[in-house]
Protein backbone atom coordinates (compact mmCIF):
# COMPACT_ATOMS: atom_id res chain seq x y z
CA UNK A 1 0.00 0.00 0.00
CA UNK A 2 2.69 2.44 1.05
CA UNK A 3 5.48 1.67 -2.20
CA UNK A 4 2.30 2.08 -4.48
CA UNK A 5 1.49 5.18 -2.87
CA UNK A 6 5.09 6.48 -2.94
CA UNK A 7 5.27 5.75 -6.19
CA UNK A 8 1.98 7.30 -7.40
CA UNK A 9 3.81 10.97 -5.60
CA UNK A 10 7.20 10.16 -7.52
CA UNK A 11 4.57 10.72 -11.18
CA UNK A 12 3.49 13.36 -9.55
CA UNK A 13 -0.30 12.58 -8.45
CA UNK A 14 -1.75 13.96 -5.51
CA UNK A 15 -3.56 11.98 -2.52
CA UNK A 16 -6.73 11.67 -2.29
CA UNK A 17 -8.96 11.22 1.08
CA UNK A 18 -8.77 7.24 0.86
CA UNK A 19 -5.03 7.35 -0.39
CA UNK A 20 -4.47 9.94 3.22
CA UNK A 21 -6.35 7.69 4.99
CA UNK A 22 -4.13 4.65 3.63
CA UNK A 23 -1.07 6.55 3.99
CA UNK A 24 -1.96 7.64 7.65
CA UNK A 25 -2.87 3.87 8.63
CA UNK A 26 0.09 2.54 7.30
CA UNK A 27 2.65 5.37 8.97
CA UNK A 28 1.45 4.40 12.91
CA UNK A 29 1.87 0.69 12.14
CA UNK A 30 4.68 -1.58 11.95
CA UNK A 31 4.43 -3.61 9.10
CA UNK A 32 6.15 -1.43 6.95
CA UNK A 33 9.86 -0.29 7.84
CA UNK A 34 11.37 3.11 8.93
CA UNK A 35 13.29 3.25 5.17
CA UNK A 36 9.68 2.71 3.49
CA UNK A 37 7.83 5.72 5.73
CA UNK A 38 10.85 7.27 4.79
CA UNK A 39 10.50 7.29 1.68
CA UNK A 40 7.26 7.99 1.37
CA UNK A 41 7.24 11.25 3.64
CA UNK A 42 10.51 12.61 1.00
CA UNK A 43 8.46 11.54 -2.38
CA UNK A 44 5.12 13.06 -0.63
CA UNK A 45 8.00 16.51 0.06
CA UNK A 46 9.16 16.73 -3.51
CA UNK A 47 6.00 16.78 -5.03
CA UNK A 48 4.59 19.34 -2.50
CA UNK A 49 1.99 19.01 0.08
CA UNK A 50 -1.44 20.47 -1.12
CA UNK A 51 -3.73 22.38 1.20
CA UNK A 52 -6.01 18.69 0.75
CA UNK A 53 -3.02 16.59 2.02
CA UNK A 54 -1.96 18.93 4.69
CA UNK A 55 -4.88 18.97 5.83
CA UNK A 56 -6.30 15.29 5.57
CA UNK A 57 -3.03 14.44 7.48
CA UNK A 58 -4.01 16.55 10.07
CA UNK A 59 -7.55 15.61 10.99
CA UNK A 60 -6.37 12.28 10.33
CA UNK A 61 -3.37 12.48 13.07
CA UNK A 62 -5.33 14.55 15.44
CA UNK A 63 -8.40 12.26 15.50
CA UNK A 64 -5.73 9.54 17.16
CA UNK A 65 -4.66 11.82 19.65
CA UNK A 66 -5.51 11.51 23.62
CA UNK A 67 -8.11 14.43 23.78
CA UNK A 68 -8.27 16.23 27.15
CA UNK A 69 -11.99 16.11 28.63
CA UNK A 70 -12.43 20.23 28.13
CA UNK A 71 -15.95 21.24 29.71
CA UNK A 72 -17.92 22.89 27.25
CA UNK A 73 -18.37 25.79 28.64
CA UNK A 74 -14.90 26.56 28.32
CA UNK A 75 -15.83 26.59 24.59
CA UNK A 76 -18.55 29.46 24.78
CA UNK A 77 -15.69 32.14 24.42
CA UNK A 78 -12.51 31.51 22.01
CA UNK A 79 -9.31 29.01 23.18
CA UNK A 80 -6.79 29.47 21.76
CA UNK A 81 -3.17 28.27 20.51
CA UNK A 82 -0.44 30.37 19.63
CA UNK A 83 3.08 28.81 18.66
CA UNK A 84 5.43 28.60 15.51
CA UNK A 85 6.25 25.93 12.99
CA UNK A 86 9.87 25.85 13.94
CA UNK A 87 12.80 25.59 11.13
CA UNK A 88 13.88 29.75 10.93
CA UNK A 89 16.75 29.19 12.14
CA UNK A 90 17.24 32.45 13.87
CA UNK A 91 17.74 31.63 17.26
CA UNK A 92 15.27 34.13 19.10
CA UNK A 93 14.09 34.17 22.33
CA UNK A 94 10.89 32.31 23.11
CA UNK A 95 8.54 34.95 21.74
CA UNK A 96 5.15 32.82 21.22
CA UNK A 97 5.30 31.27 24.46
CA UNK A 98 5.94 34.97 26.21
CA UNK A 99 2.75 35.76 24.20
CA UNK A 100 0.80 32.65 25.13
CA UNK A 101 1.37 33.81 29.27
CA UNK A 102 0.07 37.32 28.37
CA UNK A 103 -3.04 36.45 26.43
CA UNK A 104 -3.98 34.08 29.43
CA UNK A 105 -3.25 37.08 31.63
CA UNK A 106 -5.67 38.95 29.32
CA UNK A 107 -8.78 36.46 30.03
CA UNK A 108 -8.08 34.31 26.72
CA UNK A 109 -8.17 30.52 27.57
CA UNK A 110 -5.01 29.26 25.72
CA UNK A 111 -4.13 25.70 25.22
CA UNK A 112 -0.22 25.76 24.02
CA UNK A 113 0.48 22.33 22.71
CA UNK A 114 4.30 22.04 22.08
CA UNK A 115 7.40 20.10 22.35
CA UNK A 116 11.13 20.65 23.50
CA UNK A 117 13.83 22.28 21.31
CA UNK A 118 14.50 20.47 17.36
CA UNK A 119 16.04 23.31 15.49
CA UNK A 120 16.77 25.81 18.77
CA UNK A 121 18.19 25.78 21.87
CA UNK A 122 14.80 26.45 23.77
CA UNK A 123 11.46 24.76 22.47
CA UNK A 124 8.26 25.70 24.52
CA UNK A 125 8.12 23.11 26.69
CA UNK A 126 11.89 23.78 27.69
CA UNK A 127 11.40 27.40 29.02
CA UNK A 128 8.16 27.21 30.65
CA UNK A 129 9.85 23.99 32.68
CA UNK A 130 12.62 26.42 33.87
CA UNK A 131 9.96 28.91 34.42
CA UNK A 132 8.31 26.63 36.83
CA UNK A 133 5.10 25.72 34.90
CA UNK A 134 3.90 22.12 34.42
CA UNK A 135 4.57 20.49 31.41
CA UNK A 136 3.63 17.23 31.46
CA UNK A 137 0.06 17.06 32.40
CA UNK A 138 -2.13 14.20 31.85
CA UNK A 139 -5.20 14.83 29.99
CA UNK A 140 -7.50 15.52 33.07
CA UNK A 141 -5.33 17.86 34.89
CA UNK A 142 -4.39 19.62 31.19
CA UNK A 143 -8.00 20.25 31.40
CA UNK A 144 -8.69 20.71 34.92
CA UNK A 145 -5.60 23.66 34.38
CA UNK A 146 -7.87 24.90 31.42
CA UNK A 147 -10.66 25.49 33.92
CA UNK A 148 -9.39 27.09 36.77
CA UNK A 149 -6.49 29.19 35.36
CA UNK A 150 -7.29 29.85 31.61
CA UNK A 151 -3.92 28.10 30.57
CA UNK A 152 -2.40 24.61 30.41
CA UNK A 153 0.70 22.93 28.31
CA UNK A 154 -0.31 20.07 25.87
CA UNK A 155 3.14 18.01 25.68
CA UNK A 156 2.69 16.55 22.52
CA UNK A 157 4.55 13.15 22.91
CA UNK A 158 2.33 12.70 25.85
CA UNK A 159 -0.46 13.38 23.60
CA UNK A 160 -0.16 11.37 20.47
CA UNK A 161 1.27 8.13 21.22
CA UNK A 162 0.66 6.93 17.79
CA UNK A 163 3.34 8.67 16.96
CA UNK A 164 6.32 6.36 18.05
CA UNK A 165 6.35 4.40 14.79
CA UNK A 166 6.61 7.90 12.90
CA UNK A 167 9.74 8.57 14.68
CA UNK A 168 12.28 6.67 13.10
CA UNK A 169 11.06 7.61 9.55
CA UNK A 170 11.39 11.07 10.43
CA UNK A 171 14.84 11.21 12.06
CA UNK A 172 16.44 9.45 7.98
CA UNK A 173 14.98 11.95 6.59
CA UNK A 174 16.33 14.92 8.81
CA UNK A 175 19.39 13.04 8.53
CA UNK A 176 19.64 13.27 5.15
CA UNK A 177 18.61 16.91 5.39
CA UNK A 178 15.06 16.09 3.82
CA UNK A 179 12.15 18.09 5.49
CA UNK A 180 8.31 16.04 5.10
CA UNK A 181 5.03 17.31 6.06
CA UNK A 182 5.47 16.66 9.71
CA UNK A 183 7.50 20.25 9.43
CA UNK A 184 3.94 21.78 9.09
CA UNK A 185 1.58 19.39 11.33
CA UNK A 186 2.96 20.76 15.03
CA UNK A 187 0.61 23.43 15.46
CA UNK A 188 -2.45 21.71 13.57
CA UNK A 189 -2.45 18.79 15.88
CA UNK A 190 -3.98 20.74 18.96
CA UNK A 191 -5.71 17.54 21.12
CA UNK A 192 -7.93 20.42 22.06
CA UNK A 193 -8.89 21.30 19.07
CA UNK A 194 -8.51 25.29 19.35
CA UNK A 195 -11.12 27.21 17.86
CA UNK A 196 -9.09 30.43 17.44
CA UNK A 197 -4.67 30.13 16.33
CA UNK A 198 -1.76 32.39 15.37
CA UNK A 199 0.89 30.26 13.56
CA UNK A 200 4.03 31.31 12.34
CA UNK A 201 5.80 29.80 9.84
CA UNK A 202 9.38 30.46 8.29
CA UNK A 203 8.62 31.32 4.69
CA UNK A 204 6.28 33.25 3.20
CA UNK A 205 4.56 31.44 0.96
CA UNK A 206 3.11 29.09 3.04
CA UNK A 207 0.73 31.82 5.05
CA UNK A 208 -1.77 31.06 2.20
CA UNK A 209 -1.26 27.38 2.43
CA UNK A 210 -1.25 27.45 6.25
CA UNK A 211 -4.19 29.95 6.28
CA UNK A 212 -6.33 27.81 4.27
CA UNK A 213 -5.58 24.09 6.03
CA UNK A 214 -6.94 26.37 9.50
CA UNK A 215 -9.78 27.40 7.78
CA UNK A 216 -10.83 23.44 6.27
CA UNK A 217 -9.97 22.03 9.65
CA UNK A 218 -13.11 24.10 10.76
CA UNK A 219 -11.20 26.63 12.67
CA UNK A 220 -13.35 30.04 13.40
CA UNK A 221 -10.67 32.07 13.40
CA UNK A 222 -7.08 32.22 12.19
CA UNK A 223 -3.71 33.68 11.13
CA UNK A 224 -0.87 32.47 9.69
CA UNK A 225 2.81 35.06 9.75
CA UNK A 226 5.26 35.34 8.80
CA UNK A 227 8.20 38.25 9.44
CA UNK A 228 10.90 39.31 7.53
CA UNK A 229 13.91 40.12 8.96
CA UNK A 230 15.89 41.48 6.08
CA UNK A 231 18.83 40.01 4.44
CA UNK A 232 18.94 37.67 7.68
CA UNK A 233 15.33 36.01 6.08
CA UNK A 234 12.45 35.33 8.16
CA UNK A 235 10.87 34.54 11.22
CA UNK A 236 8.45 32.18 12.39
CA UNK A 237 6.69 35.14 13.90
CA UNK A 238 5.63 38.70 13.27
CA UNK A 239 8.42 40.96 13.05
CA UNK A 240 9.30 44.52 14.36
CA UNK A 241 12.16 44.56 11.91
CA UNK A 242 10.98 44.64 8.61
CA UNK A 243 7.54 43.18 6.44
CA UNK A 244 4.74 41.28 7.62
CA UNK A 245 3.12 38.48 5.70
CA UNK A 246 -0.12 37.36 7.01
CA UNK A 247 -3.23 35.09 5.93
CA UNK A 248 -6.28 35.43 8.38
CA UNK A 249 -10.00 34.92 8.31
CA UNK A 250 -12.75 35.56 10.74
CA UNK A 251 -15.75 32.83 10.82
CA UNK A 252 -18.06 34.56 7.75
CA UNK A 253 -15.51 37.03 7.12
CA UNK A 254 -13.47 35.07 4.32
CA UNK A 255 -10.06 34.61 3.98
CA UNK A 256 -8.02 37.84 3.40
CA UNK A 257 -3.97 38.13 2.75
CA UNK A 258 -1.79 41.31 3.54
CA UNK A 259 1.85 42.43 3.67
CA UNK A 260 2.39 45.43 6.05
CA UNK A 261 5.36 46.68 8.04
CA UNK A 262 4.98 47.62 11.67
CA UNK A 263 5.98 50.79 11.59
CA UNK A 264 3.55 52.73 13.23
CA UNK A 265 3.82 50.08 16.79
CA UNK A 266 7.71 49.68 16.89
CA UNK A 267 8.99 51.97 19.66
CA UNK A 268 12.43 51.57 19.74
CA UNK A 269 14.73 50.90 17.02
CA UNK A 270 16.08 47.04 16.54
CA UNK A 271 17.97 44.29 14.70
CA UNK A 272 17.96 40.45 14.60
CA UNK A 273 20.12 40.58 17.52
CA UNK A 274 18.31 42.52 19.89
CA UNK A 275 15.84 39.28 19.77
CA UNK A 276 18.00 36.62 20.36
CA UNK A 277 17.68 33.91 23.08
CA UNK A 278 19.68 31.38 24.77
CA UNK A 279 19.36 28.20 26.78
CA UNK A 280 15.36 27.11 29.06
CA UNK A 281 16.86 29.07 31.46
CA UNK A 282 18.71 32.48 29.58
CA UNK A 283 15.54 32.77 28.22
CA UNK A 284 13.18 31.84 31.51
CA UNK A 285 14.66 35.30 33.11
CA UNK A 286 13.43 37.15 29.96
CA UNK A 287 9.89 36.11 30.18
CA UNK A 288 9.90 36.37 33.58
CA UNK A 289 11.45 40.47 32.85
CA UNK A 290 9.13 40.92 30.36
CA UNK A 291 6.00 39.94 32.04
CA UNK A 292 6.81 41.79 35.13
CA UNK A 293 7.49 44.75 32.88
CA UNK A 294 11.08 45.49 33.95
CA UNK A 295 12.49 44.50 30.49
CA UNK A 296 11.73 47.29 27.81
CA UNK A 297 12.81 47.84 24.34
CA UNK A 298 13.09 45.20 21.14
CA UNK A 299 11.97 42.17 22.86
CA UNK A 300 8.99 43.89 24.62
CA UNK A 301 7.61 45.39 20.93
CA UNK A 302 8.14 41.77 19.52
CA UNK A 303 5.72 40.43 22.09
CA UNK A 304 3.71 43.16 22.39
CA UNK A 305 3.51 43.62 18.57
CA UNK A 306 2.58 39.30 18.67
CA UNK A 307 0.37 39.54 21.28
CA UNK A 308 -1.55 42.10 19.61
CA UNK A 309 -2.41 40.03 16.53
CA UNK A 310 -3.63 36.94 18.95
CA UNK A 311 -5.66 38.94 20.98
CA UNK A 312 -7.46 40.07 17.35
CA UNK A 313 -7.79 36.39 16.39
CA UNK A 314 -9.17 35.89 19.98
CA UNK A 315 -11.89 38.38 19.76
CA UNK A 316 -10.74 40.22 22.63
CA UNK A 317 -9.84 43.63 20.36
CA UNK A 318 -11.13 45.20 16.96
CA UNK A 319 -8.02 46.04 15.62
CA UNK A 320 -4.12 45.65 16.37
CA UNK A 321 -3.01 48.92 18.04
CA UNK A 322 -6.12 48.12 20.88
CA UNK A 323 -4.73 44.60 20.70
CA UNK A 324 -1.35 46.57 21.61
CA UNK A 325 -2.42 48.86 23.89
CA UNK A 326 -4.51 45.98 25.96
CA UNK A 327 -1.38 44.04 25.79
CA UNK A 328 0.91 46.65 27.43
CA UNK A 329 -1.82 47.68 29.58
CA UNK A 330 -1.86 43.47 30.83
CA UNK A 331 2.06 43.75 31.31
CA UNK A 332 2.18 47.02 33.57
CA UNK A 333 -0.79 46.41 35.23
CA UNK A 334 1.24 43.45 36.71
CA UNK A 335 -1.74 40.91 35.71
CA UNK A 336 0.75 39.18 33.57
CA UNK A 337 3.32 38.61 36.22
CA UNK A 338 0.88 37.54 38.37
CA UNK A 339 -0.81 34.92 35.97
CA UNK A 340 2.91 33.73 35.87
CA UNK A 341 2.79 33.24 39.76
CA UNK A 342 -0.08 31.58 39.79
CA UNK A 343 0.78 29.07 37.59
CA UNK A 344 4.04 27.97 38.69
CA UNK A 345 2.44 27.55 42.09
CA UNK A 346 0.99 23.79 40.42
CA UNK A 347 -1.64 23.97 42.34
CA UNK A 348 -3.50 21.59 39.41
Amino acid sequence: MLDDLTSSLHDGMSLDSTAIEGAIDAMVREEHSAEQKAAFLTALAKKGETVEEISGFACGLRAMAIAPPIDRSLRDEAILDVCGTGGDHQNTFNISTTVALVLAASGVTVAKHGNRAITSRSGSADVLEALGIPVDLPPDQAAASLQDHGFAFLFAPHYHPAFKHIVPARKLCAAQGQRTIFNFLGPLLNPVQPSAQLIGVPRPDLCSQLGQVLQSMGVERGMVVCGSVGEAGFLDELSTLGENHVAEFYQGRGFHESSWRPDGFVQHEAKLSDLAGGDANHNAQLVRDILAGTLRGPKRDAVLLNSSAALLVAGKVSSMQEGWDKAAKTIDSGQAEQKLASLTKKSV
